[in-house]
């Protein structure tokens, strides 16, 4: 999902679902795409202005065909913590973390938000999850081989999933939810909106404050109705959450992440915390302590490119004559101004500041290792 052109090249070839919000979409005149199995909205007033209102107002997502997943039974923490190499023992009710799945040789299978649910939600279940839309039937049949028979594990097909984003998300969500004015990044909750149960969390995928609210697919329409009649709330495609989590240096699962590539290099050493790495006890724990102690092969790194033209996935990045790595994701950033990308670069060639080429419609541009975010983060945290 690295842009416009990247996302309609996934249409697929098997028939695509319909997500709960489907009529919805068409009704506001979005362009559907197919994407992860799904018929998505792609944008409805364009790209650039639905970026823009989302930095200044409030954007509404449809992120529904990410996987929503719960987690119950005698001993759920100690399984979860074989499969994911997070703490989830010391995980608080009503906090969220990112974290992954990892193969046996640390390979990113997936990454994922895990939750730690209060009593009255979910039918009492311990954990909640979700993962990516693309990959959660090969991510649920991979923990069903790891999780023991006593732990539960429940795919919740019948919730949908919205994220609102942008600094008026707050104010705009507070008009019909004041309590969830409390919340702070990361932290989540269960609320109750006209007797309809939401499982609230503060967090999102584009840099800026919002939230992602889990709610029964038969109440998603009256919800998204009641948002997008405020006046800061705007529906807003993928294509602008493609532009904004670039912006904010998100990495992709299937772009910039994949089993090809490891936690440690990928900069997402922050999702295992200091207990984990000295305990080890998960998958792919020996790859994570050998990068550590040696360092990866190779980085995910931001770049700025010069000029206007934008270095799209799979440009080949240049060290003088070498080829040192390939774009996995790059656009247009409206909110930068200029193009930027992000890529896997050998070590040698991926701090910041380090001058390289990168080879788009057959000529070099000079590109510059810089830092991430490109656009600050804006999430609402403890004073």
């Amino acid at each position: 999902m690295s842009g416009n052109n990247d996302i309609a090249t996934l249409e697929e070839e098997l028939p695509l679902e319909a997500l709960p919000l489907d009529a919805w979409h068409r009704a506001r005149g979005a362009r559907m795409v197919g994407f992860a199995g799904y018929h998505m909205p792609i944008q409805y007033d364009g790209i650039m202005a639905e970026h823009g209102w989302t930095r200044e107002h409030a954007g509404l997502f449809d992120v529904s065909h990410m996987g929503q997943l719960t987690f119950s039974g005698e001993g759920v923490d100690a399984a979860l913590e074989q499969i994911l190499p997070s703490d989830i023992k010391g995980l608080k009710p009503f906090r969220q973390r990112y974290s992954m799945l990892l193969d046996s040789d640390g390979g990113i299978l997936d990454d994922l938000m895990v939750s730690r649910l209060g009593a009255d939600a979910f039918d009492g279940a311990a954990i909640y999850m979700v993962v990516n839309g693309a990959t959660k039937y090969d991510d649920i049949g991979w923990m069903i081989d790891y999780l023991p028979d006593e732990v539960v594990m429940n795919h919740m097909a019948d919730q949908a999933l919205l994220a609102l984003q942008g600094p008026e998300a707050g104010e705009a969500l507070g008009a019909l939810i004041p309590e969830t004015a409390d919340l702070l990044f990361m932290q989540s909750g269960l609320f109750t909106w006209r007797g309809v149960p939401l499982w609230i969390s503060r967090s999102g995928y584009t840099g800026e404050d919002g939230f992602e609210i889990s709610v029964p697919a038969d109440d998603v329409t009256l919800l998204a109705d009641a948002l997008c009649a405020l006046p800061q709330v705007k529906p807003i495609g993928l294509g602008a959450r493609d532009s904004l989590r670039l912006e904010a240096g998100l990495p992709l699962y299937g772009h910039d992440l994949s089993p090809a590539v490891s936690t440690i290099g990928a900069d997402l050493g922050f999702a295992i915390q200091k207990r984990r790495r000295e305990e080890g006890g998960f998958i792919g724990h020996a790859r994570v302590m050998r990068e550590l102690a040696d360092g990866p092969d190779a980085k995910r790194v931001g770049l700025t490119i010069e000029g206007r033209l934008p270095a799209r996935e799979g440009a080949k990045i240049y060290a003088g004559g070498a080829q040192v790595g390939e774009v996995t994701s790059g656009g247009f950033a409206p909110t930068v101004g200029a193009p930027i990308a992000m890529g896997w670069v050998s070590l040698p060639h991926a701090a910041l500041g380090q001058a390289l080429e990168i080879e788009v419609r057959g000529k070099r541009i000079a590109a510059v290792v810089a830092p991430m975010p490109f656009v600050p983060h804006r999430y609402r945290r403890k004073a």
